[in-house]
């Protein structure tokens, strides 16, 4: 029979381990600072509460997946008007061949497109507030248009050539921060990697750590520590982010 003393060691190894875990599979450290709006609700079963528990949701994801469609939407905005449509039916096309992750954010948009209404304000009303910049800048471009009258078709081209160049540097961004973003990755699996080596070595860290004050102390300092580790790491990486990227 296992006793009462060994139980709280052991659970507190398998939650530093699950922790451990938790932040390796999480996401990037850029992704994590707005809570995303667009999530549609599932209903609650086992295999949600599982992923609820092993995966922290990924907001920077639909950002960028509305980023990725304006482009899209954007080239065939062009191609359409290249092809000698009418504004109107060209904008109409173009958002039926794109895959935003709100299909039904830009309905009001087509329905503004065919029935001509406001497409620059339903562009403007359909932008998320992250991600949605190249619908704010299509929205400036539909209205430049219809005040000065022709010009959509070099306006749109000139809107895709700059959110491409955009999305360029945002990859680089992004790949420079790779080493900080593992570092962190790193500090957060020490603790539960030192208990293992212990272990291998025939050690009984838990013993030492739970087995009076001193143990207490030094466990106390080295999650502290460790914690701070990847709070600090996670902050440099979030501030150089917001400082280099629109």
């Amino acid at each position: 029979m296992t006793p009462p003393g060994g139980l709280v060691p052991a659970l507190v190894a398998m939650l530093a381990a699950a922790l451990a875990a938790w932040e390796w599979t999480g996401p990037d450290a850029g992704t994590t600072r707005l809570t995303s709006l667009t999530r549609r609700r599932r209903p609650r079963d086992m295999r949600g509460f599982w992923t609820a528990l092993t995966r922290r949701p990924r907001p920077g994801a639909t950002a960028a997946a509305w980023r990725a469609a304006s482009i899209e939407l954007c080239q065939s905005l062009a191609a359409e008007l290249s092809a000698g449509r009418t504004p109107g039916d060209a904008l109409a096309r173009a958002v039926s061949s794109v895959d935003p992750p709100d299909p039904a954010a830009l309905a009001p948009v087509v329905a503004a497109a065919r029935d001509g209404g406001d497409v620059a304000q339903a562009l403007l009303n359909a932008a998320p507030a992250r991600g949605g910049e190249g619908l704010a800048r299509l929205a400036a471009c539909w209205r430049v248009s219809v005040a000065v009258g022709g010009g959509l078709t070099a306006l749109v081209e000139r809107v895709c050539a700059s959110l491409r160049e955009a999305q360029a540097h945002r990859e680089e961004v992004a790949a420079q921060l790779s080493g900080p973003r593992a570092t962190a990755r790193m500090l957060a699996g020490l603790p539960v990697l030192g208990l293992l080596m212990a272990a291998g070595l025939g050690m009984d860290p838990l013993a030492f750590l739970f087995g009076g004050p001193a143990g207490f102390v030094c466990l106390a300092v080295g999650l502290a520590l460790d914690a701070a580790g990847v709070w600090w790491t996670h902050r440099l990486v979030t501030r150089a982010e917001e400082l280099t990227l629109p």
